[in-house]
């Protein structure tokens, strides 16, 4: 309860008016009796000190005198007015100068001594003198004046009771009090108008802060005056908006790169530097084929710790470090590098799959070598012959006609190279557009099939043609699909010994039409099934060559069938030989 603003400020006014009170009453009392303290001094220095005639009768004794102190008693009363002596609350006693012994006094209920020794009267009786130091504490007020009547010492003793202090110290307490109960209630009340004036618009802020600790921003606190709290509420109001504002930027920025980090094709792994994860992506833990929870049980000593100490990647001062790994059949380049966020040191591991450019710049150097090797063998037998024959012009014309005949030859086959190398250099920069036409695929099969039958006859090979009864017109580029099929055919002779079987099978669906071409060869070994259709790629380079084959011609073949939105590939069956199938769409490939 206490710790209620309302609570305070009532109890801050109700102290603050107990203080003022506490401290005006002390300051009134003590002033009254400070003043009635200088005022009896004050009347007894005007009576003792400044009226020389009274004071010459008191030491002056009377001719034939027999008791000095009745005649200064009779002195006194005369003198009780100017004294202020009314025999009830201020007195006067005439003392014997030496004993102390009271002789006569205006007190009728005085006995020989007095009740008590003051410092004064000691001061008087021991050292002669007056008597007048005052005391504030003291409860009563004297004046102790030694005189000398004639031979005789006597002391007079004015002593007051200061009843009349306490009378008027009581009723000024009495009033004291009186005014802090009014002043208190005064003081209650005003603190409740006060704290509610107050209060209620901190009350509203408090409110206000709890709703935006929330995340509630809807509500704006209505600013009911123009003084601070009133600065403070507009204040308060503009900081939500501006929080508000703040906080749907960094969500959206939040939502923003979490998309990305979620979606993005590198795998990204946060460590702390215990090596604890912090975060990883779903892209990470594919290529590392592993699930990284985040504060799990894998850490970086378990993912990378044998390839990068985690130590070194924190007191590293590159920007980042490199390092790479083979996990199944991918090849990872791992990119390693410390991070300071908000004073929490860390390591951040990207992670790129290069499995396909490492595949790509091992295809790249193979096609250079082959490129270079394919060229150089003509050329050097083209050379060889030319020199040959320039260094013996005398040779029969048999051994140089056969001479030229080999150089036409290889530049014949140089010449197929370079033409297989434009065709696909077309194909990859998009410059061999397609000439599409509808024709009847039925007619084109038998159009190869006859074009090889003299290849086939010279080889005994027995080339059959099947299932072309049903078959639709199709939408495509005849010229290129006769180029693909014509090269099937051509390597189903080449890599099938003489006597050997070809059969070529066609069928359609809804959509497309089909064709497959298997043969009874040598056929492919596994190993080198899924690399056919690579670029100087050859399984028996040997007999290639004898054929004058370029090893381009099936590369060709899948990017003209890629062009027309089909597929060729390769067609498991058992038994020697191979089988290749080819199928493309009836309606053309899409626009």
């Amino acid at each position: 309860m206490l710790r209620s603003l309302h609570i305070k400020l009532v109890l801050i006014m109700v102290l603050m008016v107990v203080c003022l009170m506490t401290i005006a009453g002390a300051f009134l009392v003590n002033s009254v009796n400070r003043f009635y303290l200088n005022q009896f001094y004050t009347q007894m220095v005007e009576v003792f000190g400044q009226d020389t005639e009274f004071v010459r009768d008191l030491v002056t004794p009377w001719e034939g005198e027999t008791d000095g102190a009745q005649a200064i008693d009779q002195i006194l009363v005369a003198r009780m007015g100017p004294m202020g002596v009314d025999g009830k609350n201020r007195n006067y006693y005439v003392l014997d100068g030496n004993t102390g012994e009271i002789l006569a006094s205006s007190d009728d209920d005085a006995g020989p001594t007095l009740e008590a020794v003051t410092p004064n009267l000691l001061i008087a009786i021991n050292e002669k003198r007056e008597g007048n130091e005052s005391d504030l504490t003291a409860s009563y007020m004297d004046l102790a004046l030694p005189i000398q009547r004639g031979e005789e010492e006597y002391i007079i003793y004015i002593l007051d009771q200061r009843s009349t202090v306490r009378e008027l110290n009581s009723e000024l307490f009495q009033l004291i009090i009186e005014a802090l109960v009014f002043g208190l209630v005064i003081s209650v009340f005003l603190s409740f108008l006060l704290s509610r004036a107050m209060v209620n618009p901190i009350r509203a802020l408090t409110r206000g802060a709890q709703r935006v600790a929330e995340g509630d921003f809807g509500h704006e606190i209505r600013a009911e005056s123009h003084d601070e709290i009133g600065v403070l509420t507009h204040a308060f109001n503009a900081m939500s908006r501006q929080l508000q504002a703040t906080l749907q930027e960094v969500e959206s920025e939040r939502t923003k790169l979490s998309t990305l980090f979620l979606h993005m094709t590198d795998g990204v792994v946060a460590f702390n530097q215990n090596g604890e994860v912090i975060h990883s992506n779903p892209a990470a833990e594919e290529m590392l084929s592993l699930a990284i929870p985040v504060g799990g049980a894998v850490t970086y000593a378990d993912l990378f710790q044998d390839l990068v100490p985690l130590e070194t990647v924190l007191t590293t001062d590159q920007d980042c470090l490199e390092s790479e790994t083979v996990r199944g059949e991918r090849i990872l380049l791992l990119l390693l590098a410390p991070f300071n966020r908000e004073k929490e040191v860390g390591v951040l591991v990207v992670v790129h799959d290069v499995t396909q450019q490492v595949k790509n710049e091992t295809m790249r150097k193979e096609f250079v070598a082959n490129v270079s090797h394919e060229l150089r063998t003509p050329i050097t037998n083209i050379r060889s012959y030319a020199e040959t024959l320039t260094e013996n012009p005398d040779l029969p014309p048999e051994t140089m006609e056969s001479f030229l005949g080999v150089i036409l030859s290889e530049s014949d086959r140089m010449t197929h190279i370079v033409q297989d190398l434009l065709t696909l250099s077309r194909f990859d920069s998009g410059h061999s557009p397609l000439h599409l036409a509808p024709f009847p695929f039925a007619a084109l099969l038998e159009e190869c099939r006859q074009a090889m039958g003299l290849e086939a006859q010279r080889r005994s090979h027995t080339l059959l043609l099947e299932g072309t009864e049903h078959l639709p017109e199709i939408l495509a580029d005849r010229e290129r699909i006769s180029q693909v099929i014509m090269n099937i055919l051509s390597n189903a002779m080449k890599y099938t010994p003489d006597g050997g079987r070809i059969v070529m099978s066609a069928g359609a669906t809804q959509n497309t039409v089909w064709l497959e071409v298997a043969d009874n060869g040598i056929g492919i070994p596994p190993e080198d099934r899924e690399r056919i259709f690579e670029r100087f790629y050859r399984v028996d380079k040997a007999r290639s060559r004898e054929s004058g084959g370029t090893g381009l011609g099936l590369s060709i073949a899948q990017e003209i069938i890629r062009q027309h939105q089909g597929s060729l590939a390769l067609v498991d069956r058992p038994g020697p030989g191979t089988t290749l199938r080819m199928v493309l769409r009836r309606e053309g490939p899409q626009r």
